[in-house]
C-alpha cells in the first residue's frame, strides 16, 4: 500500500519560514520523480516544486527564489523549505510521486497559514 504523508504545516506570519515534510512508504522511491503541490479552495491544484531522483530541481515561478525542495532516498522523504512567506501562499500543501509521466501518488495534504 502506497502512502505519503505530510507533516510540517500551520500557521505563520507573513515574511516567516516553514518546512514541509513528507515520509513516503509502499513503491521504489528512489526511482520517482517527487513534487510539492498546492491548493486554494475552489482554485486548481498547482505544482510548486519537483525534484527527480538524482536531485534536479524545479520550481514555479512564483516561489523561485523563496523553497527549496530537497529528498532523502534512504529515508524515503522529500521535503519543501519555504522562506518570506506571502499571504497568497496559504494553501493546503500536498506532496505526491510522480509515476509514468503523472502524479499518481498523493498525501492527504497539510495546511499552511500565512497570517498576522
Amino acid at each position: 500500500q502506497v502512502q505519503l504523508v505530510e507533516s510540517g504545516g500551520g500557521l505563520v506570519q507573513p515574511g516567516g519560514s516553514l518546512n514541509l515534510s513528507c515520509a513516503v512508504s509502499g513503491i521504489r522511491f528512489d526511482v520517482f520523480p517527487m513534487g510539492w503541490h498546492r491548493q486554494v479552495p475552489g482554485n486548481q491544484r498547482d505544482l510548486v516544486a519537483e525534484i527527480t531522483p538524482g536531485g534536479t530541481t524545479h520550481y514555479a515561478e512564483f516561489v523561485k527564489g523563496r523553497a527549496t525542495i530537497s529528498r532523502d532516498n534512504a529515508q524515503k522523504t522529500v521535503s519543501l523549505q519555504m522562506n518570506r512567506l506571502k499571504f497568497d501562499d496559504t494553501a493546503v500543501y500536498y506532496c505526491a510521486a510522480r509515476v509514468g509521466g503523472r502524479y499518481l501518488h498523493w498525501g492527504q495534504g497539510t495546511q499552511v497559514t500565512v497570517s498576522s
